[in-house]
């Protein structure tokens, strides 16, 4: 395969995002008539690396890592500019049109910023952009909420919007009066042997608790993953000492890897003082 040289396209001047916007629109076109594999995708086969990088970008936010999240910013942004060339090809749209269209969305769907209508809190602009939101489509209002999300970020948003019409609970005691049902229907049903009900009921305790988790302020999606970074900090903390120590974790009863586990615990807390 010949190998053509291109001319790397950079901004006339660097301290201009206008420059730079033109100039990484210029660099995808490229990347599109010139690289075999940038050429060859579409819509569909780049889809899931879209989510991928969107998870890398909540990654970066959850570590509080400034420096990853402008790079992994800049990863998702590639992909914008690249579903609206691909776009562009097939005479489909353009990335001019992505802008219209989402600088419309905010400017209608914010009336108490550009327009006549007052609010007095942030509960307030939400209903109104549900309603808003209502008048621009037919169907439930739920029909928003893409199936492929995660199925604890999905119950979020579904009681979210559900919420905004006005179908929630009055009292914070109801919701948590709701998880001790549902928890007691799961271990009956576990009693009883009958897994398919269990299930069920499992599924039921986690929608209730993603119900009590918000009225609460608290993000499920956010809350689990720290308890995940949390788990695996402390597991890799065994790991590392287990090799310091000589050790095949294989080999070490569950109360000696409990010791590491605690002196992990005991480090963090130690940092949290400082």
């Amino acid at each position: 395969m010949a190998n053509n040289k291109v001319d790397i396209p950079l901004p006339q001047n660097p301290d201009s995002l206008n420059d730079w916007f033109d100039t990484f629109y210029k660099l995808v076109w490229i990347l599109r008539e010139n690289c075999p594999w940038d050429k060859e995708q579409t819509n569909e086969s780049i889809a899931q690396l879209t989510i991928e990088e969107a998870y890398e970008v909540m990654d970066a936010v959850y570590k509080k890592d400034d420096q990853e999240l402008s790079a992994e910013l800049g990863d998702l942004l590639l992909h914008i500019f690249m579903h609206s060339v691909i776009a562009e090809q097939r005479q489909a749209f353009t990335l001019k049109e992505v802008f219209e269209k989402i600088h419309s969305k905010m400017v209608r769907r914010h009336p108490h910023v550009f327009g006549e209508v007052e609010v007095e809190n942030q509960s307030q602009v939400l209903k109104n952009w549900e309603n808003i939101k209502k008048t621009e489509r037919d169907g439930s209002i739920l029909d928003g909420v893409p199936a492929a999300l995660p199925a604890l970020l999905r119950a979020e948003r579904i009681q979210h919007k559900a919420s905004r019409v006005g179908f929630d609970w009055n009292e914070k005691t109801d919701v948590w009066a709701k998880v001790n049902e549902e928890f007691q229907e799961l271990k009956d049903e576990l009693q009883a042997g009958d897994k398919a009900r269990a299930e069920e009921e499992f599924g039921d305790l986690l929608f209730s608790l993603v119900n009590a988790a918000r009225f609460e302020g608290i993000i499920p999606e956010e809350a689990l993953q720290y308890a995940n970074m949390k788990f695996t900090r402390r597991f890799q903390h065994i790991e590392n000492r287990s090799k310091e120590l000589g050790r095949d974790m294989n080999d070490m009863t569950l109360p000696e890897m409990d010791v590491l586990w605690d002196e992990a615990k005991s480090i963090e807390k130690k940092e949290k003082e400082e």
